[in-house]
């Protein structure tokens, strides 16, 4: 199932969800595609500057370092900066991946064992005379069992907002739920 929201500033965002089993649940949000237009504009703007710079120089250098300033511009933006989709597939008796996909088809995905996982949490932040949310999780200190040794925060590239971010919260805690009141085996 599939719900439209919006993030942090404004933008469409999706939430995508899937249950694979009673403890096994994949959260994704999918953020706005890379629309031609803002590339096009972009790319005539830097081809009009280096034209202008051309046209004032004369110095054929100018328009080949346009050229190649686009285009690694352009790579690692694909590559690095443009996320797609943040996925969080949350397993119960395993623990909590958590996948970024980039425009360019890379996926960057980190996994917390669920022993680790102490908590997942709303947690509210002050950013530009604004009050923002963020989902996160709280990682348990291996010293101090109520000690929390890490805070790891998620959607961080997509940013919903609370309401999208309530959702998966529930999702999350349904199955932190069931795990801490199935029977312990030994």
């Amino acid at each position: 199932e599939e719900r439209r929201y919006r993030s942090a500033s404004g933008a469409a965002i999706a939430l995508q969800c899937r249950q694979h089993s009673a403890s096994c649940r994949e959260l994704a949000v999918r953020c706005p595609r890379l629309q031609l237009r803002s590339l096009s504009a972009v790319t005539s703007a830097v081809w009009l500057a280096a034209y202008g710079l051309y046209a004032v120089s004369e110095n054929s250098m100018v328009l080949s370092a346009a050229i190649f300033i686009m285009l690694i511009g352009l790579i690692i933006y694909l590559h690095f900066v443009k996320v797609d989709q943040e996925s969080l597939l949350v397993i119960g008796s395993l623990g909590i991946q958590v996948t970024s996909s980039y425009a360019s088809g890379k996926e960057s995905t980190t996994f917390i064992e669920m022993g680790q996982v102490k908590d997942v949490v709303i947690n509210e932040a002050i950013h530009m005379q604004k009050v923002i949310y963020y989902l996160c999780i709280l990682l348990q200190d291996p010293r101090d069992p109520q000690g929390v040794s890490e805070v790891v925060p998620l959607f961080q590239s997509s940013k919903p907002r609370l309401d999208c971010l309530i959702e998966v919260y529930k999702s999350c805690q349904e199955i932190l739920e069931r795990r801490k009141t199935a029977p312990q085996s030994s």
